[in-house]
């Protein structure tokens, strides 16, 4: 959907990728490995978005970043003083919020018999955490490992996720398991429970 108002998938991605570091410093040969994407898309997309005021180039030795590029690499980073900052902000914010219901649906439909379905760590602001994603059922692990990938993709890094049937939840729950307490404990949203297993 964004990549029609914004032109291309490349820069939509580029985009993602600046707003998730606002203050970090990239170069073209990072984003592009980041993005999945030919260099040649990355460097037309840089230049549109530094036209636009979006992004602007600094040098390597303002750059943050060590040991990641040369003395003569070129270095982005998100432009502070944009004027549609927040604005472009709310509006990439708002996307990945659709793109989450869009996944969560999916998996719920396609995934295998879902019986309970928590997000934790990265959907709640908790990078720490020891998982993203708790499922509990009869679950297509070929199935679910596809959806994820694509999911992925979109938000340009990785999601852990734990697969768990009914009979071991249960088990471990029992007997006081302190990786499923420490995800009960910590923040989480509950999608589905369908047997009130939380």
């Amino acid at each position: 959907m964004l990549e029609h108002l914004f032109g291309s998938k490349t820069r939509l991605k580029l985009l993602q990728i600046f707003f998730q570091a606002p203050g970090r410093s990239f170069f073209m040969r990072e984003l592009a490995r980041m993005a999945d994407t030919q260099l040649n898309a990355i460097r037309r997309e840089l230049s549109n978005l530094e036209q636009c005021g979006v992004i602007i180039q600094v040098d390597a030795k303002e750059s943050a970043v060590e040991d990641l590029g040369t003395e003569r690499s070129k270095y982005y980073k998100l432009n502070p003083g944009f004027f549609l900052l927040d604005e472009l902000k709310a509006l990439l914010t708002k996307a990945q919020i659709l793109a989450e219901q869009d996944f969560i649906e999916t998996i719920k439909k396609r995934a295998g018999d879902v019986k309970l379905f928590l997000l934790t760590g990265a959907f709640v602001g908790q990078a720490e955490a020891d998982t993203d994603m708790l499922i509990v059922g009869k679950i297509k692990p070929l199935a679910l490992a596809r959806i994820i990938k694509d999911f992925e993709k979109f938000l340009n890094h990785s999601l852990r996720y734990t697969l768990m049937e009914e009979k071991e939840y249960k088990d471990r729950r029992e007997i006081g398991d302190k990786f499923l307490y420490g995800i009960f404990e910590s923040k989480h949203i509950v999608v589905t429970d369908s047997y009130s297993l939380v």
